[in-house]
């Protein structure tokens, strides 16, 4: 009986681990040169305003190097994942992908040799995208120019950089199927949920992961992180000290908002992108994401003024180092009343200092503030070598004492040092990676 218990077990144990061999193979797709007939103007003009609203360039495209050729790094917690290249260069880039290879890639994870993505990728976002807005973003890559650059493996260690492992991370986590609209919502409501759930993959950075790296879908939208930034909550739990309202938020998501700023970190370029496509487009995401933050409160904003309002001098001892080195560092524009160009009123009205994570806080101390190349913008200094770890964590317990209500930050000299040790020493600013973009008619450029 002992060995019919131990056949029948092994039997099992080699049924899963050929099943899991079948899910874990991909076939190789054959290999398609470019379509001899030129591409629509028309639908390679949407596949830029669709690349645009899905951040392609920023992720695709590495510092100092060439559009859409790959090579930059994406951290992550399990290690670093470089970002392929996705020009149409038929050796290392997708010269060579058909429509149906460069479908799979998006809405399954799969390259056209069959190999398994890492899901830094957001295909578990790109697998919403319908197939007409997917062969647009198609003829948009092919016809960039051809670049010929060979993105680095990723830098992962055992077993993680066992691809076919990634089989299991997709049998758990991801979803097939196209956006389906909601009839009880409206048209620019739909719109703006499928552009924020599929190509815009907003979740991605606003919304918490477990430990297998995937997003909680029962804490969606209910803050996240990326690249060592805190991705503030965008439901019901924000802690926004102004109320987003859609026309605040359609202000800040393509420039600048008066009551709540303008992008910075991670987000600035998702900004910058989203500022040359239509208007349209980013007033129904507006429109989507302020829905699930619910209505303004009149007493939040009226909390907020009152906050504002204080006096400057730090009425605890305890803070007056703080307080001296806003005084001279950072008085000058934030204690202008919103008169220096691309200031707010009052820095209470900055979602972050309300907010439980410091870290933004300390990546703007410490990095500084200035726009993507060419465009308007907040410009800062960073003093990461001017401040020491003790003096920015003493200005941050000022700031959150002085212009918010909520409780102190704590272990704030901790957090300063790991913030500061992710800095590069050549760090750019908070404008993000300069990226190729698309002129802004709009602005003259």
């Amino acid at each position: 009986m002992l060995r019919w218990w131990l056949l029948a077990l092994a039997t099992l144990v080699l049924v899963a681990i050929a099943g899991f061999a079948a899910l874990a193979w991909q076939p190789s797709l054959p290999p398609a040169a470019l379509p001899v007939t030129a591409f629509d103007p028309s639908l390679v003009a949407r596949g830029r305003d669709l690349a645009l609203i899905g951040n392609c360039n920023t992720c695709h495209t590495q510092e100092g190097g060439k559009a859409y050729a790959g090579g930059k790094p994406i951290p992550t917690p399990f290690g670093t994942i470089h970002a392929t290249n996705v020009t149409p260069d038929p050796e290392t880039g997708i010269g060579q992908w058909s429509l149906t290879a460069f479908v799979r890639s998006m809405r399954e994870g799969v390259d056209r040799e069959g190999n398994h993505l890492y899901p830094a990728f957001p295909y578990d976002h790109y697998a919403r995208v319908t197939d007409e807005d997917l062969a647009a973003l198609y003829a948009f890559l092919m016809t960039r120019r051809a670049v010929r650059h060979e993105a680095p493996p990723p830098d992962l260690p055992f077993p993680l950089n066992q691809r076919p492992l990634l089989a299991g991370w997709k049998l758990l986590f991801l979803k097939a199927g196209s956006y389906r609209p909601d009839p009880a919502r409206s048209v620019e409501w739909n719109r703006g949920a499928y552009l924020a759930e599929g190509l815009g993959h907003c979740g991605a950075c606003h919304t918490p992961r477990n430990r297998l790296g995937a997003e909680i879908a029962s804490e969606h939208y209910n803050g996240g992180e990326a690249e060592n930034w805190w991705g503030p909550p965008l439901n019901a739990s924000s802690p926004a000290s102004v109320p987003w309202t859609e026309a605040s938020l359609f202000n800040y998501l393509r420039d600048w908002d008066p009551k709540h700023g303008g992008a910075v970190g991670p987000m600035a370029p998702v900004s910058h992108n989203l500022s040359q496509v239509g208007e349209s487009e980013v007033r129904a995401m507006a429109t989507y994401l302020t829905a699930l933050m619910g209505p303004p409160s009149g007493e939040r904003l009226g909390r907020t003024e009152a906050i504002a309002a204080r006096p400057d001098a730090a009425p605890d001892p305890r803070l007056a180092a703080g307080e001296r080195i806003y005084a001279g560092a950072c008085a000058t524009c934030h204690a202008s009343g919103g008169q220096v160009p691309y200031t707010v009123n009052s820095l209470a009205y900055h979602t972050t200092l309300f907010g439980p994570d410091p870290r933004n806080v300390i990546q703007a101390v410490l990095r500084g503030i200035r726009p993507p190349e060419g465009a308007a913008g907040a410009i800062m200094p960073g003093y990461a070598e001017m401040l020491t770890d003790g003096q920015v964590a003493d200005l941050l317990d000022y700031l959150r004492a002085r212009f918010s209500d909520a409780p102190p930050w704590t272990d704030l000299e901790r957090k300063v040092r790991e913030v500061r040790e992710d800095i590069p020493p050549t760090s750019g600013s908070l404008g993000g990676a300069q990226v190729e973009s698309t002129p802004d008619l709009r602005r003259g450029g």
